[in-house]
């Protein structure tokens, strides 16, 4: 498992939210996601390949926010 770039992952995160996301940006977070282990091999290769696509990026948005939520309260609550 790859050690993810909070503040990167909010950044794409925020983009594709808003819709303003280049493909590239899109496969950057999804990568992220699938790297860190928050979304599944055939989930990542589902989005890679077209099929559901929006329905997986759209999952993965929540995914992300629970992801940056729980980094969060780790940051406020002081564990490493």
């Amino acid at each position: 498992m790859k050690s993810i770039n909070y503040q990167r992952l909010s950044y794409l995160g925020d983009k594709v939210k808003a819709g303003l996301a280049s493909k590239m940006e899109k496969d950057e977070f999804m990568l992220m996601l699938y790297q860190n282990g928050n979304i599944t091999k055939l989930q990542y290769d589902d989005f890679v390949s077209g099929r559901n696509a929006e329905n997986i990026i759209n999952a993965a948005l929540a995914v992300g926010a629970v992801v940056l939520l729980g980094y969060l309260l780790k940051e406020l609550l002081g564990g490493k």
